[in-house]
């Protein structure tokens, strides 16, 4: 039996919407620090890597909290600073088919990610996936609101509340 979709009533525009929203960063905080007359020459960004000053590396993922009551996920689009040994190994994988057996790699969340406490340098693992999917970025286990949301899931509520945020206030980068 199929499930039915997942909607909700827009606290904003009381439209009702239908399917989970997902959300992203262009690139990660740093790389929005660098002046914008200087980032071409001190930065390189691409939709999945991004390095500054070549001292600086991070890969972009999917930071996943499951939706209480279905089978589906909220995925948010973040960064994710690595070693850069780490960085150039994912790098590597980057065109693999199959890939997935490698890492998990350390790294800290790059992004602040509104509507929760200071988010930036959480610290997460970073799940290397096949067919070429974002990896799945792995939280912490901690009592950090966004981590337990990761862990035990999120609610109706909490995604209208947020699709609020995002979509009629907007988010920039």
């Amino acid at each position: 039996m199929e499930q039915p979709k997942f909607k909700f009533k827009c606290a904003s525009c009381d439209e009702w919407h239908e399917g989970i929203p997902a959300w992203g960063w262009n690139y990660p905080f740093h790389f929005h620090t660098i002046p914008e007359a200087e980032r071409e020459e001190r930065c390189f960004l691409t939709t999945d890597l991004c390095v500054v000053d070549d001292k600086a590396f991070y890969v972009c993922g999917c930071l996943e909290l499951p939706v209480v009551g279905t089978e589906e996920v909220l995925s948010l689009r973040v960064w994710v600073s690595l070693s850069k040994e780490n960085f150039f190994k994912f790098q590597d994988l980057l065109g693999v088919e199959h890939r997935s057996q490698n890492g998990p790699y350390f790294g800290w969340l790059s992004v602040p990610i509104p509507t929760y406490p200071e988010t930036m340098n959480l610290k997460t693992q970073v799940h290397i996936r096949d067919h070429g999917i974002r990896p799945f970025i792995e939280l912490e286990r901690t009592a950090h609101p966004i981590s337990l949301d990761q862990q035990h899931g999120v609610d109706v509520e909490r995604i209208q509340f947020l699709y609020d945020y995002f979509e009629h206030r907007g988010i920039e980068g």
